[in-house]
């Protein structure tokens, strides 16, 4: 079994060779793996991809060779021991180079390698607080902020001058999102009211070792800590809540379903919007929950049963393409960047801005499919988990302008910096009544 150091390794490998997800990568070597090892391969995982370019340029200063002819394997075992000697003071330095030593030379194709990282890692500590100092001033001219935030919370710059476009130039808002995107995520569970209440719940989850909290400001809300294996609490497999962000819920709740409505949710995987309906709904009325995938729609179906709500419907179906019937409340959480969950994929930052070109085709696809089958009278809920205007407004105003029937009834950004919730943007629309 590996330790968890060589995990972290292996997951980070994997994503800069595969482009695979942390999340998927962690969910497959961490299985059998002893909770505390697991929790820690966990930790430098996300602490790396956190904060990987502000690593490199402490790395940079220190290496004779560049970077980019690094072996990857060595590049990710000197990013994973400076993180650990920078920003993990509970780890003992010698710990953190001894471990890195055995990696190399056991991963390293030189035989070299290992000489080269403990090297490095030493002289990073010895050196840790001039080399912070020069970073420091090195983007310190008014006109470098966006390159100095770049570096300091590891968000490429094309990244943050969006984020900047988005908050109108305010440095001090766009480096409080890149701080928050940095910060770890709380575990948010939102109660299933149709079986037992918020303080019932809070009781159970005690007893079972659990520590939860009431959410500041979102009723039925629990904040949850020390869960463990989550899928293994009696708590969780009874059905008693399900892990949503307040953030999909308040956009939910702002569609206001009802008892008894028929609701459609074109994109509903992996189901949070579908549960939060039902239970505002007291599971009375019906719930017709589509995904493109199979697999997830399986996966939705199971989460339905374990939480007892009968009115949702798990189908699969395109969302692009046509739905029979009509509805109350369409629900359309259309497929998205993603830079509003920066904080719990810490790797979306990443990506290739180039791959955004091909969303907007297909969320005017699904929205204008979406809204052809709105009974006159009833809402539309478009959503998305990114804070990029030509992904939200853009949208919402472009079928607005080409569907007179529909308007607008409310929108809202939600920033995690100011709402403490994953980044959201939704809109209710509403459908007018024929005459």
């Amino acid at each position: 079994m590996e330790t968890a150091r060589s995990a972290a390794l292996t997951v980070l490998e994997r994503c800069a060779k595969r482009g695979e997800w942390a999340n998927e990568g962690l969910r497959k070597v961490l299985k059998g793996m002893e909770p505390r090892e697991a929790a820690l391969a966990t930790r430098l995982v996300y602490g790396v991809l956190q904060n990987r370019l502000w690593l490199d340029e402490y790395l940079r200063e220190l290496s004779s060779l560049s970077l980019e002819k690094l072996e990857l394997t060595v590049l990710e075992i000197l990013r994973l021991g400076g993180y650990q000697i920078l920003m993990m003071d509970q780890i003992p330095v010698r710990a953190a180079v001894d471990e890195a030593v055995k990696l190399a030379k056991k991963r390293g194709k030189n035989p070299r390698t290992a000489g080269f990282v403990n090297a490095i890692l030493r002289n990073l500590d010895r050196r840790r607080g001039e080399l912070s100092q020069r970073l420091e001033e090195k983007w310190s001219g008014p006109e470098e902020v966006w390159q100095r935030l770049s570096v300091r919370y590891s968000h490429p710059l094309w990244l943050v001058e969006e984020f900047a476009g988005q908050l109108d130039g305010d440095a001090t808002r766009v480096e409080a999102l890149l701080k928050e995107n940095n910060a770890l995520a709380p575990m948010t569970a939102q109660v299933n009211t149709c079986k037992l209440s918020s303080e019932e719940l809070v009781k159970r989850l005690e007893r079972e070792g659990v520590l939860a909290r009431e959410h500041p400001w979102m009723e039925n809300c629990l904040l949850l800590e020390g869960t463990g294996n989550l899928e293994e609490l009696p708590a969780f497999q009874k059905g008693f809540f399900y892990i949503q962000d307040p953030a999909a819920k308040t956009a939910v709740l702002a569609a206001a379903p009802k008892a008894g409505e028929r609701v459609l949710d074109l994109c509903a995987a992996p189901g949070g919007k579908s549960f939060a309906a039902a239970v505002a709904m007291g599971d009375r009325g019906e719930i017709v929950s589509r995904d493109v995938y199979p697999w997830k729609v399986q996966e939705l179906e199971k989460s339905a049963q374990r939480l007892g709500l009968s009115c949702v419907k798990a189908m699969v179906g395109d969302a692009t393409k046509p739905v029979e019937g009509s509805f109350d409340l369409v629900i359309a959480d259309v497929p998205c960047s993603g830079l509003g969950i920066i904080g719990k994929k810490p790797d979306i930052r990443y990506k290739d801005p180039a791959d955004f070109a091909a969303l907007t085709p297909l969320q005017t696809a699904i929205l204008e499919n979406a809204g052809g089958v709105v009974k006159p009278g009833g809402r539309l809920l478009y959503a998305t988990c990114t804070l990029r205007r030509e992904e939200n407004e853009g949208r919402v105003m472009a079928f607005l302008d080409k569907r007179r029937e529909f308007s607008l009834q409310c929108q809202e950004t939600l920033w995690p910096q100011e709402k403490g919730t994953d980044g959201f943007y939704y809109a209710v629309l509403t459908r007018e009544v024929e005459t």
